[in-house]
């Protein structure tokens, strides 16, 4: 379905006001666009790790809508420049300019499957619940993951990283007679790692998010894996400063804990994730930009509860692999 892009040029200034009155004429998925810089809050809650660079920031905006052709279009731009001469009375839109055009004919929500096919990480194969399992991979520790609106099809270096370790610790530990493996995932998105681990015979996971919609995501992932939801608790939280959420995992009762998120956030979490662990209990990290390597590496290195076992590396991301000491 095409739809009908107008783009609205007007003032930094002016983008609460306008993006208000488009959301109460009724307007959704507004995109805004302008040069300025993020500022230190902005970019500690993000967990950015590498800055875009822009322009220089000369005041100006860009607030883009959708509108759907045949569904009275004109009349809502009709309101919308009504709305927006009343606005300009007492507020500087600047140029105030709408822009038109057409968005190409696709299926938004389903567009990305196009490009998600079934690969290999190891002895696992990884695949959408659309795709039939290769016959070159049939044998393999198989994974079905949709990702839906949470991030994780596993395809990305960082998540890869993170199987690869957790494969490898796992069957460390079960040659080592570890029973019951506890495995403590946080940011677990589609919960692709944390599926990981149960395929590779983990007795439970507990998993955080930030995102409630990862809540949706891992329960319709782990239906596709025909996995025990009640194996499997999620909650909606920060495990790095939120006392409900740390109650709730539990102290020294870990055997694996998986991070793959942001340098800056590992930063944090290092500080934390210890006290989850059992002694000798490995915290397996990725999401980690090159130029962090080392820097992450260092803190975790320096943190009295951890020992560094090992750095990985695919393409330009690192792993950092840790075991808790006493």
């Amino acid at each position: 379905m095409r739809w009908k892009k107008y783009t609205l040029y007007t003032t930094e200034e002016a983008v609460d006001l306008v993006s208000a009155t488009l959301a109460e004429l009724g307007i959704e998925g507004i995109e805004i666009e302008d040069n300025a810089p993020l500022s230190e809050r902005d970019t500690k809650g993000m967990f950015i790790d590498i800055l875009p660079e822009l322009p220089p920031d000369d005041g100006t905006a860009r607030v883009s809508f959708y509108l759907e052709p045949g569904s009275g279009e004109e009349a809502m731009l009709c309101r919308v420049r009504e709305e927006l001469e009343e606005l300009s009375r007492f507020t500087d839109l600047g140029e105030a300019r709408i822009e038109e055009s057409l968005t190409e004919d696709k299926d938004w929500i389903n567009n990305w499957k196009t490009f998600f096919h079934p690969f290999v990480v190891d002895d696992i194969l990884i695949k959408p619940t659309w795709e039939q399992v290769p016959a070159e991979s049939a044998g393999l520790t198989c994974i079905q993951i949709d990702p839906g609106t949470a991030f994780g099809t596993g395809a990305h270096e960082t998540t890869q990283l993170c199987i690869r370790a957790l494969n490898r610790y796992m069957k460390l530990m079960q040659a080592a007679g570890v029973k019951n493996i506890r495995v403590l995932d946080v940011g677990t998105g589609s919960g692709i790692l944390g599926i990981a681990a149960k395929k590779l015979g983990a007795a439970e996971i507990f998993a955080t998010d930030l995102d409630d919609n990862a809540l949706e995501a891992v329960a319709e992932n782990l239906a596709s894996n025909d996995l025990n939801p009640e194996d499997f608790t999620v909650v909606c939280g920060n495990l790095i400063d939120d006392p409900a959420v740390q109650a709730a995992a539990g102290e020294a009762c870990y055997d694996i804990a998986l991070a793959n998120i942001l340098a800056p956030v590992i930063l944090m979490l290092e500080k934390e994730v210890w006290r989850h662990l059992k002694i000798g209990g490995i915290f397996i990290t990725s999401g980690i930009i090159d130029e962090k390597e080392e820097e992450v590496r260092a803190a975790i290195a320096a943190n009295p509860h951890f020992e560094v076992l090992e750095v990985n590396r695919q393409g330009e991301w690192s792993s950092v692999v840790a075991r808790r000491k006493a």
